[in-house]
């Protein structure tokens, strides 16, 4: 029975035939005489993850019942501008894998990871051409600048375990959330709602998007087991800084600070380091003040939907919201 899915399973299930045309779409526009492309596009495409924020395109447009085709391709489009920030993600992390694959840079190397991540780009933008709105135009090429700014201030903060929360948010917001914001705001565009609604929805995406990237990062110091096929430490072994860090460096004293301090200011961490650390996240409590921040951040994004009739795919995006933060449990 249905019953024993998570909300993300029953959205994936009932939307499962918009998803499949998503993929075939995307498949069909990244095909290219260059062989080299379609490899690395058929790798991407099978290692690509939960295609989250494809779904959250199809579920805004299914709120209102959306009777057409244009969601299919703004769905690709979506997941394509979230693949290519993904392969240049990738090599500026100098990530090897992702997900439990290899990465595009780990196999083909950087100069074609980059180069594909343009061409995913340059396709996305003609493929938001043919949709043919100029509002959507806008909506996804101005995510497109705000994701690389998020990119380029995360950039600015490297290794900062002093960096205030304020910063930590408003990276997460350019970088995660307005992908989320946008994927939702496109449905409510193709199906002509008011200012409000559009609104309403995209502000449901980028709270959402923010929670998600919050409980995200809580998970890398916190999972029991491998959730989300992410091994637990990466991020602080790739020297990230990330929301457990920085609270945790708020709330240590001098002598802690100081070892905090030392570890990301090293070229490499190492799995004692990362021990001391998880101690330290424990000694505070930090995982619990995390969850504190994610779990508000969940709940206006269920509130946002509250001005539209409850239907099936309105709840379970609320739903959604909540199970997002539960996964940690």
């Amino acid at each position: 029975s249905k019953t024993n899915l998570n909300p993300f399973e029953e959205i994936k299930s009932t939307y499962a035939e918009q998803l499949k045309k998503v993929d075939s779409h995307i498949k069909l526009k990244l095909s290219s005489h260059v062989e080299l492309v379609g490899e690395m596009a058929t790798h991407l495409m099978k290692t690509g993850g939960k295609r989250l924020r494809p779904l959250l395109t199809i579920c805004s447009s299914e709120i209102f019942n959306y009777k057409g085709d244009r969601h299919i391709n703004l769905a690709a489009c979506v997941e394509l501008i979230h693949n290519a920030t993904l392969l240049h993600d990738d090599v500026i992390d100098n990530s090897l894998s992702r997900r439990g694959f290899k990465t595009t840079n780990a196999i083909w190397g950087n100069k074609s990871s980059i180069l594909a991540g343009d061409y995913l780009l340059s396709r996305c933008f003609e493929m938001m051409v043919d949709d043919g709105s100029e509002e959507i135009l806008k909506i996804l090429s101005s995510v497109s600048s705000e994701i690389a700014q998020g990119e380029i201030l995360q950039l600015q903060f490297e290794k900062q375990v002093d960096m205030v929360e304020k910063n930590y948010l408003d990276i997460i917001s350019a970088k995660t959330a307005s992908l989320f914001g946008a994927s939702m705001r496109v449905g409510g565009c193709i199906n002509n709602r008011s200012k409000k609604e559009k609104e309403a929805l995209e502000s449901f995406g980028r709270n959402l998007g923010i929670c998600f990237q919050i409980t995200d990062d809580i998970l890398d110091y916190s999972a029991k087991e491998k959730v989300f096929g992410k091994k637990i430490g990466n991020d602080f072994l790739e020297g990230k800084i990330t929301l457990p860090i920085i609270l945790l460096f708020q709330k240590s004293n001098k002598i802690e600070r100081q070892m905090i301090n030392k570890f990301f200011s090293q070229d490499m961490r190492n799995q004692n380091d990362f021990n001391k650390t998880l101690d330290l996240i424990d000694k505070y409590k930090i995982i619990e003040i995390c969850k504190k921040r994610a779990d508000y951040f969940s709940n206006v994004a269920a509130d946002s939907l509250s001005i539209f009739e409850k239907n099936f795919t309105v709840e379970k995006l609320q739903e959604l919201s909540f199970y997002i933060v539960n996964r940690l449990n």
